[in-house]
């Protein structure tokens, strides 16, 4: 049965187009250009991005991360190596994240295959982040059960004490991920439902760019 309150929820959408005779002919300096302007224009976290991942059996999961840098090769993203992402990677290196940006009326979808960095990068951003994040990454081993919150509360305050030196040792189940994308697609809302959808694949080395139906 549809619910008329929420199938009545509806956007008509007008700020930008996307046309394929202006944007970059590399996909990685298209996401920048359009990173960048989210960034100044001061939206919350626009490095949030949803991760979609699968296990060997093909079960989906997909949660939000957060981007923490993109070079050439790909995105980066920090993790717990016994949650269920990095148990998925594991056994099926081929994800995709999302990026929706609803101030611009705007979203990106990648993909490709997920590696490990090395861990010279993990250990470098592992001690750049807040003391109290890096005493919860030693804490949580995540996606896994715990008997109690205050379980956690009280070794949390434990290894605060033991580290108060600052000097928080990077555990063997934590660093990052990058995933080396072979598909870009950018996505802008345009009116009457008739968006604007360019898609980059890599083929024989080069990134080809078509534009999709919306």
């Amino acid at each position: 049965m549809i619910n008329k309150k929420i199938s009545s929820l509806r956007i008509d959408y007008r700020k930008n187009e996307l046309n394929i005779n202006k944007v970059s002919k590399n996909p990685f300096e298209q996401f920048r250009k359009w990173f960048e302007e989210v960034i100044k224009a001061g939206i919350l976290e626009p490095n949030a991005m949803t991760l979609a991942t699968s296990s060997k059996n093909s079960v989906p999961s997909a949660r939000t991360v957060l981007l923490k840098s993109f070079t050439k090769k790909g995105f980066i993203f920090f993790t717990n190596y016994s949650s269920r992402k990095a148990r998925d990677i594991d056994e099926n290196p081929h994800a995709a994240i999302l990026f929706f940006w609803k101030e611009f009326e705007r979203q990106v979808r990648i993909s490709g295959r997920i590696e490990k960095v090395s861990k010279k990068i993990s250990r470098e951003y592992f001690n750049s982040r807040p003391f109290e994040s890096r005493i919860a990454a030693l804490v949580s081993h995540q996606s896994s059960v715990i008997e109690s919150k205050k379980m956690l509360e009280e070794k949390f305050n434990l290894l605060k004490k033991k580290y108060s030196d600052g000097k928080v040792p990077l555990p063997d189940y934590w660093g990052g991920y990058i995933l080396i994308p072979d598909y870009f697609e950018f996505w802008q809302g345009r009116p009457n439902r008739l968006h604007d959808r360019i898609a980059y694949k890599k083929e024989k080395g080069n990134w080809r760019k078509k534009i999709l139906a919306p």
